[in-house]
């Protein structure tokens, strides 16, 4: 294999559109805290460290379901499975990028910062990663680490926690249930087989996923609109929430109507999109 080739292998396990949600919601807690983007040299520190811890713990949650990987569909093909990387390698490079990342936060940001973005690799990797070969809850459990980004953009602005960094945890820990209960649904043949305690494996007949992913959605309405209500932004935010969340809201009707997999991508695009356009949001409501 050439360099090119074994360079796109790593970069691949890094699990790029990931990291880009990460640093996309982490941006989200720095600008809500700081009110702008004016100190961009901290951000940026802010977003390197992110983007290599976020980076590693998708190595190291491939290396550790190296053996299941090799039996979905949808991840046989990815380079520790293939053999394009060992298993030893994917171990230390996973493992170079967090404490790269956490040294960065120390050194560059400050140490409230680089606690959370250690507890999130700790929660994503060690607790779970194993959890969702035991209980359907995995989803949930995995939420908590997948929601703390925002608390460490809080933390990297202000270099402490307020009521506002709670809020937005709540927000992105609430949408990752339908975000992520859509992606079950899609792949619950791929997950049966690898032995994945899954929703819609756990419950095949579908009620109990679209009971989880309608409560979400309109937790995910609620929550969204908290931060007009306390102050932290202004009618230009609140009405465009409002408006997001009713999006997802809708196509989660949709999806209760059919349970088919075209209703299910809906839910998955609508949250793809739902971040950055709440992040818009933010910055237009602060500009206005």
């Amino acid at each position: 294999m050439n360099n090119l080739n074994l360079y796109k292998a790593y970069w691949g396990m890094t699990k790029p559109s990931i990291t880009m949600l990460v640093l996309v919601t982490t941006a989200l807690g720095f600008y809500f805290a700081d009110h702008s983007f004016s100190r961009w040299g901290l951000l940026l520190w802010t977003l390197l460290g992110s983007t290599l811890t976020c980076g590693g713990a998708s190595v190291l949650n491939q290396y550790l379901e190296r053996d299941v990987d090799a039996l979905m569909q949808r991840t046989k093909k990815r380079p520790i499975p293939t053999g394009v990387i060992t298993p030893a390698q994917a171990l230390g490079f996973g493992i170079i990028l967090i404490l790269t990342g956490l040294l960065i936060f120390c050194w560059k940001v400050n140490l409230l910062t680089a606690f959370l973005s250690l507890l999130t690799c700790f929660l994503y990797v060690l607790v779970y990663t194993p959890m969702k070969r035991l209980t359907w809850l995995n989803t949930t459990i995995g939420a908590i680490p997948g929601a703390i980004p925002p608390l460490g953009g809080w933390a990297a602005a202000t270099g402490h926690l307020d009521p506002g960094g709670w809020i937005l945890f709540l927000i992105l820990f609430t949408w990752q249930h339908p975000h992520f209960y859509a992606i079950a649904w899609l792949y619950k043949e791929d997950y049966k087989k690898a032995g994945f305690k899954m929703l819609p494996v756990v419950h095949p007949d579908g009620k109990f996923t679209i009971t989880q992913i309608t409560a979400f959605s309109f937790l995910l309405v609620a929550f969204s609109l908290m931060p007009s209500l306390i102050g932290m932004s202004g009618r230009i935010y609140f009405w465009g929430a409002l408006l997001l969340g009713a999006g997802v809201l809708y196509v989660a009707f949709l999806f209760q109507k059919s349970q088919s997999n075209l209703d299910a991508r809906k839910i998955l695009g609508a949250s793809i999109l739902y971040l950055p356009l709440l992040l818009c949001l933010i910055i237009v409501d602060g500009i206005f």
